[in-house]
């Protein structure tokens, strides 16, 4: 009887210790807005507008000043953010239009299922996966037979005319005494989930609250949460309430920006203020390319949304999580580390501890940077980070002829043609706004990169890019 007794103590004990040692898994959100410029955020430089609520997680995370997305326009930008692969390697390398469209740029109509997700890998974990906001990798347009949202490995989704599944579709009111336009672009056709209308401008809002509401729900039953909240703001068209509503498109689009950042502060201030969730919660906030011509601003930089110049494809991040960034780190810049988007998914992978041998078999093309996330030490890149322009962009926003193909890695940033002419040869770190083109100086610095960009090329998927013809 005493013997046991004894064992009941020390099963006890045991099971007590091992609850006291575990730690849970960290929840993840990751805002990704829609045409922001790099420096729009007045964290990022911007002197016209303050976002104050964005600001103040900056100031209490890192903001970093070396990340890319890896395209310069929405869909492929949100397959590699998604993929944690080349956008290339699904077919998707300029925005998902209509079938005929899609087909005329050589791409797919929609992210193919058997492409790894983070919302797969970490559902695989324990995780609770919810989408909330624009998709566009797929059910757009013409195409309503795409796979729904939920069947790329997340529990909800709601999403705008951007994807299938329950909608949000914007109502236009331009707050003039005129009666306010519906906005889908063909979506309330395509039946697939129930379709709600709403002003333009307090859709992110509705956006906002059904995140936090999911949210909710995963703390409820215990479990750790991945959540995308993806606005379509700050994209046009651009309807912002009544009292912002400006008088040209700038005064517009600022309007949009500062409304998105008072909406979005609902989830910050939630996450906030709940002790569990403010000590094991990493927000990451960054935007999915460029802005868009006489919209937003890229600041110092070189070039606007489409386009493979640092204004298309530098975006401003902020990584913000007490108990998981370093204390040291808060409120501070990398402007160091060479970051991109794709390297998120491995990266967050490994912060769910999900084994090193499970992340490499998933052939990621971006690299775990999770110290570096975290603020513990800057990251060396290992190799280049490698872009192919959109199809239909070669000549875009009064600029003819941009360049194909873009490589960078610590040093050197080289562009050039498909084949590999008309190269153009930046030194970042000296050089940002790239108007130093160093390709004379520099052949056999532009002759080593050159080999290496068009190989990467030439083991991607083809598109049409050198041969589409614009309408």
């Amino acid at each position: 009887m005493k013997h046991s007794l004894r064992l009941m103590m020390l099963l006890i004990v045991a099971l007590f210790s091992a609850a006291a040692t575990s730690v849970p898994k960290p929840n993840m959100i990751l805002v990704f807005i829609d045409d922001m410029g790099w420096a729009d955020l007045s964290s990022y430089g911007n002197p016209y507008v303050r976002t104050n609520n964005i600001d103040s997680m900056a100031d209490e995370g890192i903001r970093f000043e070396r990340f890319y997305v890896n395209s310069p326009i929405c869909s492929p930008s949100r397959v590699a953010i998604t993929t944690g692969q080349y956008p290339q390697r699904w077919s998707i390398t300029s925005y998902l239009a209509n079938r005929n469209s899609n087909k005329k740029r050589g791409m797919r109509n929609w992210l193919d299922l058997t492409a790894p997700t983070i919302a797969k890998l970490l559902r695989s974990q324990g995780y609770a996966t919810g989408h909330f906001g624009k998709w566009h990798m797929g059910g757009q347009r013409d195409v309503g037979d795409a796979p729904l949202i939920t069947e790329y490995g997340f529990d909800e989704s709601i999403t705008n005319f951007e994807g299938l599944g329950p909608r949000i579709l914007p109502l236009l009111n331009a707050f003039d005494g005129t009666e306010p336009k519906k906005h889908a672009l063909g979506s309330e056709k395509l039946g697939r989930g129930p379709i709600f209308w709403q002003t333009r401008s307090s859709v992110t809002a509705n956006f906002t609250d059904a995140a936090i509401e999911f949210i909710k729900q995963a703390k409820e039953v215990g479990k750790p949460f991945y959540v995308n909240l993806w606005p379509d703001d700050v994209h046009g068209p651009y309807f912002p309430p009544a009292q912002r509503r400006g008088s040209n498109k700038l005064e517009k689009y600022y309007g949009v920006l500062k409304t998105m950042d008072e909406q979005l502060n609902k989830l910050f201030d939630y996450v906030r203020s709940d002790k569990t969730l403010r000590n094991n919660t990493l927000i990451m906030i960054s935007s999915d390319n460029g802005p868009a011509k006489g919209a937003g601003s890229a600041g110092q930089f070189r070039g606007l949304k489409t386009m493979l110049y640092e204004g298309g494809i530098r975006a401003p991040l902020i990584v913000w999580g007490p108990g998981l960034v370093d204390v040291d780190a808060v409120g501070t810049a990398d402007r160091s580390t060479l970051l991109a988007a794709f390297d998120l998914v491995p990266s967050l992978l490994s912060l769910a501890s999900m084994p090193a041998d499970t992340i490499a078999s998933q052939n990621f093309a971006g690299r775990i940077k999770l110290d570096a996330l975290l603020g513990k030490a800057p990251a060396q890149r290992e190799g280049a980070i490698y872009f192919r322009r959109p199809p239909d962009r070669d000549s875009f926003y009064g600029v003819k002829d941009l360049p194909d193909l873009a490589l960078i890695n610590e040093q050197w940033k080289l562009l050039c043609e498909y084949d590999g002419s008309n190269p153009e040869l930046y030194d970042l770190a000296n050089d940002p706004g790239e108007n130093n083109n160093l390709a004379p100086k520099h052949e056999k610095v532009v002759a080593a990169l050159r080999k290496e960009l068009l190989a990467w090329h030439n083991t991607m998927p083809p598109d049409n890019g050198a041969t589409y013809q614009s309408p």
